[in-house]
């Protein structure tokens, strides 16, 4: 079901805080411990600026539920606009680091089921949503795992856990509602004296269901570490089961870690859904669709993904978050005890 229309876009007006308030920097929210970094920050934000402003002007609001809506295709090819030019010289490097200052970096995954047991175990790959289609990521489910527990590689065609392009991993528990993002570090029972090479942390994801189970709009919350004041990320290395980012969020110990949640989607009479605006960047309706934000910026989009065909998805996604954070939390959304369109 597709859904998008200009007139549409006054149901959200009412919601939106004005323009004129939001001028602190989106960067001072994210920094953890230290002083505020103004000076260095607003010296790294001004030269992109325009990357950010153009975000603003296509308003089109989207379903964000499972009900068929009323299609408009007219101008979709146009609305989606691509990604601004990224170079993507290092590979490895280049997913691992934070989105620059004030350019959101366009993507799109596509899901691949055909193959003997790509049903159940699609692939899924990541590649700049811009002319040259970068390849970025690919995932995959393991066979083998008791919980959901998906790998994500630098090369599309080795998707191995020894293979030295496994970049990160992204792990569910039994209940398949909360999700652990792991870089490719060692395992913390075979740390060297320093724990320098055991894995880090980089993001967790929490679903809870409403009275409708998974069915309604999805709640989600993703904990990520901060970022210091030279705007690199706070490196969390657990050393057990009770020091990872669930277990600090779960006991509010929120030193160097940021919770952030999806922004809630508004009910429209007209058309009988749930609808959040996506500038144009998602034309079809799915309970998968979501957009992250900081609560005390609920303007600043840290990621969006929606769907824009059967089997592909749009994912966008500004500083502070990198390709491996966002490209995991958009694989939890489709876990199996989550799947319902």
């Amino acid at each position: 079901a597709t859904t998008s229309s200009d007139e549409e876009d006054d149901s959200d007006s009412s919601t939106k805080p004005i323009r004129s308030e939001k001028k602190k920097n989106p960067a001072s929210l994210f920094q953890t411990g230290g002083d505020p970094p103004k000076e260095k920050k607003s010296k790294k934000k001004v030269p992109p600026k325009g990357a950010e402003s153009e975000e603003e002007t296509p308003e089109t609001l989207q379903k964000n539920s499972n009900k068929k809506g009323k299609a408009k295709k007219s101008k979709k090819k146009e609305e989606r606009p691509p990604s601004p030019v990224i170079e993507v010289d290092n590979l490895e490097e280049f997913v691992l680091q934070p989105a620059p200052q004030g350019v959101t970096v366009k993507c799109r995954v596509t899901r691949d089921k055909k193959g003997m047991d790509r049903g159940l175990y699609p692939t899924y790959y990541l590649h700049l949503d811009n002319d040259k289609k970068v390849f970025l990521l690919a995932g995959r489910k393991r066979k083998k795992s008791k919980t959901s527990n998906y790998l994500i590689s630098i090369d599309p065609t080795d998707l191995s856990r020894g293979g030295e392009n496994f970049i990160g991993k992204l792990r569910s528990n039994l209940m398949g509602t909360r999700f652990t993002v792991f870089d490719n570090g060692a395992n913390p029972d075979r740390a060297n004296a320093d724990w320098s090479n055991v894995r880090q942390e980089l993001s967790a994801v929490v679903y809870e269901t409403n009275v409708l189970g998974f069915k309604g709009p999805r709640k989600m919350t993703v904990i990520i570490p901060g970022m210091n004041a030279d705007c690199e990320r706070v490196p969390i290395r657990p050393r057990n089961d009770n020091d990872g980012l669930l277990m600090r969020w779960q006991n509010r110990n929120m030193d160097n870690v940021i919770e952030l949640h999806n922004k809630a989607p508004v009910w429209n009479d007209e058309t009988q859904s749930y609808v959040l605006n996506f500038h144009g960047r998602v034309t079809h309706a799915s309970v998968k669709n979501f957009q992250i934000v900081h609560s005390s910026d609920p303007d600043y989009i840290v990621m969006q993904f929606g769907r824009v065909a059967d089997d592909a998805f749009t994912m966008d996604y500004n500083y502070p978050l990198c390709a491996v954070q966002a490209f995991a939390i958009a694989l939890s959304s489709f876990d199996g005890k989550l799947a319902c369109e």
